[in-house]
């Protein structure tokens, strides 16, 4: 029987592949949890017991249930998102495109991607999941109404007092989201209309009180002794290293992601490989826009894709954490894919070949490397 199963895997490489992405995901889960969470938990202490402060939702938002913040909270909340974020995603894919055989290349590509859950997992506590799931809520979720918009700008809000910098790396595609399924869909009118733009004046004024009045009112030493006090284990002072993050202005962030460029830049070459391997998926994408029935439709993606690209690039000249960065771009358009695919189609495209042999060997590539890292390429 077990003979009869592996015959049956290795004549269906696609589902091996999905096997093989579990196996990966394992190792990088227990690689993860062997180190320790540096920024992650920081992230769980802080609140907003000085006044408004930037990144201070999600530790608020444990404080209202533990006085104390013990480590293991950073991998179990983290974990939970994770697996959150899985389901939802399977959900989303077998919505948009089905889950049969002939999707499977697709599915590997996409959930199987060294920039997409394996990278979540190995930044295990970071906030950049959150963005992810939050974008594909609003993918599973009705747009008939005007309550998608507004939930829409809801989302946003929230996902940039989780951390500001989401204002650029998930707003922008959550925008595109609501435009491609909401605006693209009826007539726009002076009421819908004056809804969007409220929401994104509002969503702007946020990111820009968080950047420049969400800073520590007191001392930085004053602000690491009360994050100890919701420590569960003060001793773990060697936690708060990052807690310079709260008081470090806009122009020291351009100065430390300038002066590591000429180091950084060398992994430009890897990340463009990584970005060609996933080939056969971007081609699928291109023929999706391609085959559009409205001529505006296809102007529209496309400038959409340009807008959250640009993003990308006013962070990569911000934040250093490029790998980090890269991956979160690919997600976005992962993501983009799937509501372009609910627009109307001239012609239906046809999937990912299951049989073509330089595609099956893009598919193992993408399945064996176990992810981006965060600063620098693995």
């Amino acid at each position: 029987m077990n003979l009869r199963l592996r015959e049956k895997l290795w004549e269906k490489p696609w589902r091996l592949m999905l096997v093989v992405n579990v196996a990966v995901l394992i190792g990088v889960f227990l690689h993860k949890i062997a180190l320790p969470p540096f920024v992650p938990y920081i992230h769980l202490l802080v609140d907003y017991h000085f006044g408004f402060t930037k990144r201070a939702l999600i530790g608020a938002t444990v404080g209202l249930f533990a006085a104390k913040v013990p480590v293991w909270l950073v991998f179990a909340l983290a974990g939970v998102a994770w697996l959150v974020t899985l389901a939802l995603f399977v959900t989303l894919f077998r919505r948009t495109f089905g889950f049969g055989e002939r999707q499977m290349p697709l599915f590997v590509l996409m959930a199987g991607s060294p920039f997409f859950l394996k990278n979540f997992m190995h930044t295990l506590g970071h906030f950049d999941i959150y963005g992810c799931a939050l974008a594909i809520m609003l993918l599973l979720m009705p747009a008939q109404s005007i309550a998608f918009v507004l939930c829409a700008a809801l989302c946003s809000m929230v996902l940039i007092l989780i951390h500001h910098i989401h204002f650029l790396m998930y707003v922008p595609t959550i925008g595109v989201i609501v435009l491609l399924r909401y605006y693209l869909d009826r007539r726009i009118t002076p009421t819908n209309a004056l809804v969007g733009l409220v929401a994104v004046i509002a969503v702007v004024a946020l990111f820009l009180a968080a950047q420049f009045w969400g800073s520590m009112p007191i001392s930085q030493a004053d602000f690491v002794g009360y994050l100890t006090t919701r420590m569960a284990d003060p001793t773990r002072t060697d936690l708060l290293g990052f807690s310079y993050i709260w008081y470090q202005p806009l122009s020291k962030e351009f100065q430390d992601t300038w002066a590591r460029m000429p180091s950084n830049i060398l992994g430009v070459p890897v990340f463009a490989l990584l970005i060609w391997l996933h080939a056969p998926l971007w081609r699928y994408f291109a023929g999706l826009i391609r085959a559009l029935r409205d001529e505006l439709h296809r102007r529209v993606v496309i400038g959409a894709l340009l807008s959250v690209s640009a993003g990308y690039l006013v962070i990569f000249g911000t934040v250093f954490d490029y790998s980090r960065w890269i991956s979160n771009w690919a997600v976005c358009m992962f993501l983009i894919m799937h509501a372009v695919k609910t627009l109307p189609a001239a012609e239906q495209v046809s999937p990912i070949a299951t049989d073509d042999k330089k595609t099956i060997i893009f598919g193992w590539l993408v399945t064996l490397i176990p992810r981006v890292g965060i600063v620098r390429p693995f």
